[in-house]
């Protein structure tokens, strides 16, 4: 800020709360009167911007926005040159400010000015100079860029640790995105949801435009895009592999951080949501005038056809305008006490996000705000499910972790919600916050004891095979309670968050140099192996090992009891070069490598993955609804499940907690619980799965009657080409040679 700007502050201009003098700065003013257009009263709800036909039979918009502190508000449109004009909403009922402005069209580019109290000692932050964004937009256009004048505060103020008390008057309009009037005239008649059960369902975890910008089958044009991820190129690929639904990283309107805009950097993740109703402008090949709302429909239209399921990822914990000094784009300057977490220094935030504040979801409108966004995207937009970011923080009360909490009492009675798929990230970054396993039934959870326990064996760190068995199983010890299924565990190796599974096994250290912060950033707890070389090798004995450990843990997940998910270019050896937090790397770091498809080092990985997949969906007895009893069921005593160490007996309680490097896990397909929809017993094959993460080949015994009589070979993760190994029959009670670090997959033969 320039001396003459500081000059020009004037200090007690308006009192504060508690009686210390309010700093405003004056910057420059409207240039022009600011006209204004005629207003009639219209109605609280629905909130947002709706279009309709007025009592009278002229067709407007209806608008409503939540301000339960606010002194008055303005609606601001403006015209395809910028131009703005205002009509203030005089209305007010229980909070909400609303008004019918006549001739207002779809297409239609608005904003708020919100007038209250600048007083950021008890919280209040409202200040009209700053353009504000309806946060039940439907749809966005223009980008969020973050120069100063988009802060409601003076954001270069000299002495910064009082710079989010001084206020700033200069007009954000010129640099802020606006919303964008949508009608809505869709009925869905047309679509089919898959409706594919928990337990049957693969996820496969994708970026909308990190899967299509280098897809060859794509056209240019639609790479990046919604639009891009409908082409039947992009569905075939999916097909071929086998998922059943996609998990979308966040598809919310969001903006980019301040720290990463100066390095030159993007938010490629999308975790930083600033519109919770509108699909990501960038993402859309249309246009922006709310033609990407269209286009998302149109992609969600297209998975379904392909019997595929869209996730949602959603951030409902905190949004982009960070802590007190970060940026005033839509929910600080409307409400700012009513829609966040507040330290008893109301200056600032509760932050159990890590990301600068945490909505107030104790608070009924901010819950009434998420669970209509909720529905939204379900009844309006066609989406299956949502995969809650930091959900722990959403769960908390007034301050600890609360599964009786609102927002998960509300979802639990809601006929909309409750139906559609609910996974739960069970951790946020306060305290108390690690919860995997405590979420009530409805509820899935991403196991991360899962991710760690099968990295940790294929790596051999773990200390002997008990956690294992129960990661193996459906981790009855953390979910087998309250009603709950084996499928309440999602199961992965890797997420967006941490090493791509090629990085997995080719670095022991995160090189995250490419972000810009000295590789600080991202975790150093990767329970990672590079088999013998940092990174990029010629050895081709090195290079064998990496592919043999990639066979060996996506065999592992797949064949897992739970909902396995996979990250999109896994299947087909994507590296990320080794940067474990590519979330600002919007580029071939973060994009999905396709030439890797038909590549003949890569292409026996995806080939193999979706073999595995078939299997998986061919056999009820690998992807059960309920836990295994370990108890005989039938006639001739064999257990659902049973487990038996090298020399062909079962387990003892002193085997699970011996060091081994092999376990080998019986299951029974021949008394599985529940009937099918005939109602006829759910019969299937039994097989026996052996994991060997020792170095050394190993000669394993196999179970003989009445276990088995022979057994056949499915997998072997030995041999790159896996079409050799079916067909071979060994007898029972013999041993087989399992090759060491490899996974033998057999089939029971009676």
């Amino acid at each position: 800020m320039s001396s003459a700007a500081e000059q020009e502050a004037v200090a007690g201009e308006r009192a504060t709360g508690d009686g210390r003098p309010a700093v405003v700065v004056n910057g420059a003013r409207p240039a022009r009167p600011v006209p204004t257009v005629p207003v009639r009263p219209g109605r609280p709800t629905p909130l947002g911007a709706r279009f309709r036909t007025g009592p009278d039979g002229v067709a407007g918009t209806n608008f409503a926005l939540w301000a339960g502190g606010a002194e008055g508000v303005e609606l601001c449109l403006f015209d395809e040159h910028g131009r703005e004009s205002r009509a203030p909403l005089t209305e007010l009922t229980h909070g909400i400010w609303h008004g019918f402005v006549p001739g207002v069209m779809p297409g239609q580019r608005y904003g708020y000015r919100v007038h209250g109290r600048w007083d950021p000692w008890t919280g209040g932050r409202w200040n009209p100079a700053k353009l504000l964004l309806d946060p039940y937009a439907r749809a966005v256009d223009g980008d969020f860029t973050l120069p100063p004048e988009v802060y409601g505060h003076v954001r270069d103020w000299p002495d910064q640790h009082v710079a989010d008390t001084v206020r700033d008057d200069r007009d954000s309009a010129p640099y802020v995105p606006k919303g964008v009037v949508v009608h809505d005239d869709d009925d869905w008649a047309d679509d089919r949801r898959p409706k594919t059960p928990w337990a049957d369902s693969v996820i496969y975890e994708l970026h909308v435009r990190g899967f299509t910008m280098r897809h060859p089958g794509i056209p240019e044009e639609l790479r990046g895009t919604y639009a891009g991820l409908a082409h039947p190129a992009a569905i075939e690929h999916l097909v071929r592999l086998g998922v059943t639904a996609v998990e979308l990283l966040p598809v919310h309107q969001f903006a980019h951080e301040d720290h990463l805009l100066r390095r030159g950097l993007r938010n490629y993740w999308g975790y930083n949501s600033i519109g919770y109703f509108a699909p990501h402008a960038a993402y859309a090949a249309s246009g922006t005038a709310g033609q990407q709302v269209g286009e998302f429909k149109r992609m969600v239209r297209a998975l379904h056809a392909a019997g595929i399921e869209v996730i949602l990822d959603v951030v409902y914990n905190h949004t982009a305008e960070a802590g007190e000094l970060g940026p005033t784009l839509s929910l600080k300057g409307i409400d700012n006490r009513g829609y966040y977490r507040l330290q008893p220094d109301a200056r600032r935030y509760a932050d159990y996000t890590g990301c600068g504040n945490t909505l107030h979801v104790v608070q009924p409108h901010v819950l009434r705000l998420i669970t209509d966004s909720l529905r939204y995207w379900v009844t309006e937009m066609g989406v299956d499910g949502f995969r809650f970011d930091l959900a722990a923080a959403l769960a908390r009360s007034m301050h600890d972790v609360d599964m009786l909490s609102p927002f998960l009492a509300v979802i639990a009675q809601d006929p909309v919600l409750r139906r559609v798929k609910l996974i739960a990230e069970p951790w946020d970054v306060g305290s108390g916050g690690y919860q995997v396993g405590a979420f009530p039934p409805l509820w899935t959870e991403w196991n991360d004891r899962y991710r760690d326990a099968v990295r940790d064996f294929w790596r051999h760190a773990l200390p002997d095979v008990r956690e294992m068995g129960y990661r193996l199983s459906g981790s009855s010890d953390l979910y087998a309670w309250g009603g709950r299924r084996p499928y309440a565990s999602v199961n992965f190796v890797t997420a967006h968050d941490g090493f791509t599974l090629r990085d997995l096994v080719s670095y022991d250290r995160k090189h995250n140099e490419a972000n810009g912060e000295g590789n600080r950033d991202g975790t150093d707890d990767n329970r990672s192996w590079n088999c013998g070389a940092e990174g990029g090798t010629d050895d081709p004995d090195v290079r064998a090992l990496r592919r043999r450990q990639l066979r060996n843990l996506l065999t592992t997940l797949l064949l897992s009891t739970g909902v396995p998910m996979l990250v999109a270019g896994d299947e087909m050896g994507r590296t990320q070069r080794g940067n474990n937090n590519a979330y600002c790397q919007d580029n071939d770091i973060g994009w999905v490598d396709w030439s890797l498809r038909d590549d003949p080092e890569w292409r026996p990985l995806f080939e193999l993955t979706s073999r595995l997949i078939a299997l998986r969906h061919g056999h009820p007895v690998l992807r059960r609804r309920s836990f295994f009893s370990g108890r005989a069921h039938s006639a001739d005593g064999l257990r659902d499940l049973a487990w038996f160490t090298p020399h062909g007996r079962e387990m003892t309680e002193d085997d699970w907690y011996a060091p081994a490097a092999t376990l080998g896990m019986y299951l029974s397909g021949r008394d599985i619980p529940g009937r099918d929809e005939q109602g006829a017993p759910v019969l299937d094959d039994s097989f026996l799965a052996v994991l060997h993460a020792g170095a050394d080949p190993v000669d394993f015994v196999l179970p003989g009657p009445p276990w088995a009589v022979r057994y056949e070979v499915v997998v072997d993760t030995s041999r790159e080409e896996q079409d050799r190994a079916p067909g071979v029959v060994h007898r029972a009670g013999a041993p087989v040679t399992v090759a060491g670090r490899s996974v033998v997959l057999l089939r029971v033969l009676r």
